[in-house]
């Protein structure tokens, strides 16, 4: 999976101002995930039924303290 030319990234609506955020990007093989203070840099590129466990994980409280 590659980072297309062009593709959109976006913030989570949930981020504040303090530039510690990530973006994603929904590829045609997952989604990718990169830091935003360095969008030149690398990014991580997950599959889409990988991302799809970890949202839901996270939306079910598996990753509170």
């Amino acid at each position: 999976m590659t980072v297309e030319p062009g593709v959109r990234w976006f913030k989570s609506t949930h981020s504040t101002g303090a530039k510690e955020c990530v973006e994603i990007a929904f590829l045609a093989g997952g989604v990718g995930v990169r830091d935003s203070k360095h969008p030149g840099g690398p990014a991580l590129l997950f599959p889409g039924a990988d991302w799809d466990r970890f949202t839901a994980a996270v939306r079910a409280g598996r990753f509170d303290g």
